[in-house]
């Protein structure tokens, strides 16, 4: 698999990305091309720090940084020579099959969203989060590309959702729920009241209604919907919270001598549970409904996310979602055009 990896992209770049990517080199030899977008020599630097020698590794030598105060669009057009946009060149041009970023988000989906252009079918890109809950991992769809998103996207991201639920998750006849306030059928805003009434109209999707916060950790549905303003705000606050109780925790188990040695017996467990919420553990998030594959990571990625944000991109590769996007939304689309056509 060949993949471009933005080397200059985060909080702690190059160093944690060419780490991340040294780590993914050694582990997974699946990975048969390595493009390094950013400064030539800071990333030699890293490389040289870490012993990596790997042939499979090539720079691309780009003279831009995207920064966090430049706007996505910005971004794009007036640092076209920065290493997210070369990065996204490589994949439009076919020398690499993904996309790898934990630099600015916007900047990373609107660079995707321009040069590598949206599915059929497809108006805006999602970001999907596998997230974990008490009972399984679910899809939250979309984590941040689409803010100001209108019900129609939201419709789309459903049918995103679920053939990344089906096709990579493993689902049969994914379930989905409708992020609001309540779970009545009158709850929500405007824009969710007129989303739950077009996907209550879609029976090729299987629809559960509106889901709340509660539901989403003790019985979620296998794709949970909302535009990327909400979602974005509930995956920070899911991963924060997550970090505030592991803290609180740890600082209440080592208080006195009998919780450090409870501790010292239980610490397996947490490790356990450390590995379902740690947002690491993850590494990326891929961005769906393009012609191409991109993985968005954490700006303040370490290099084991950057790992493990790599190995997602070779799932992505390998499990071929766009194909399933595709089919499953002109089949809802036929099955419109069929319905309006039909006589009275």
């Amino acid at each position: 698999m060949k993949i471009a990896l933005d080397a200059m992209g985060g909080d702690f770049a190059p160093e944690n990305i060419v780490h991340g990517a040294v780590l993914a080199l050694r582990e997974m030899g699946q990975i048969s091309s390595l493009f390094l977008t950013g400064d030539e020599r800071r990333i030699e630097s890293e490389l040289k720090k870490h012993g990596c020698s790997d042939g499979r590794i090539e720079i691309v030598h780009t003279t831009q940084v995207v920064g966090m105060a430049d706007s996505g669009l910005d971004a794009v057009r007036k640092k076209k020579d920065s290493s997210v946009s070369r990065a996204v060149e490589l994949v439009k041009e076919g020398r690499a099959q993904a996309i790898v970023s934990a630099g600015h988000t916007g900047a990373a989906v609107t660079a995707s969203l321009i040069k590598l252009r949206t599915l059929p079918g497809v108006e805006r890109p999602a970001i999907a989060s596998i997230m974990p809950s008490l009972t399984k991992a679910w899809v939250l769809i979309d984590a941040g590309a689409n803010p100001d998103a209108e019900p129609a996207h939201l419709v789309q991201n459903s049918f995103m959702g679920a053939a990344y639920a089906e096709h990579v998750l493993g689902r049969k006849n994914p379930e989905i729920g409708l992020m609001s306030n309540g779970t009545e059928e009158d709850k929500g805003n405007a824009m969710t009241r007129e989303t739950a009434s077009l996907l209550r109209a879609i029976p090729v999707l299987n629809f559960r209604g509106n889901v709340e916060g509660h539901d989403i950790f003790h019985d979620p549905p296998d794709v949970v919907v909302c535009d990327g303003f909400v979602g974005n705000v509930l995956l920070k606050t899911c991963e924060a919270m997550a970090q505030a109780l592991f803290s609180m925790i740890k600082r209440e188990l080592l208080a006195g001598l009998r919780t450090k040695i409870g501790a010292a017996l239980a610490k397996p467990a947490f490790k356990r549970v450390y590995q379902r919420t740690n947002a690491d553990e993850y590494g990326g998030m891929p961005l769906l409904g393009l012609n191409g594959v991109t993985i968005i990571s954490h700006g303040g990625a370490s290099a084991i996310a950057m790992k493990n944000a790599l190995r997602m991109a070779c799932e992505t590769i390998s499990h071929g979602v766009n194909p399933h996007i595709i089919e499953s939304i002109r089949k809802y689309h036929d099955s419109q055009s069929t319905h309006a056509n039909a006589p009275a």
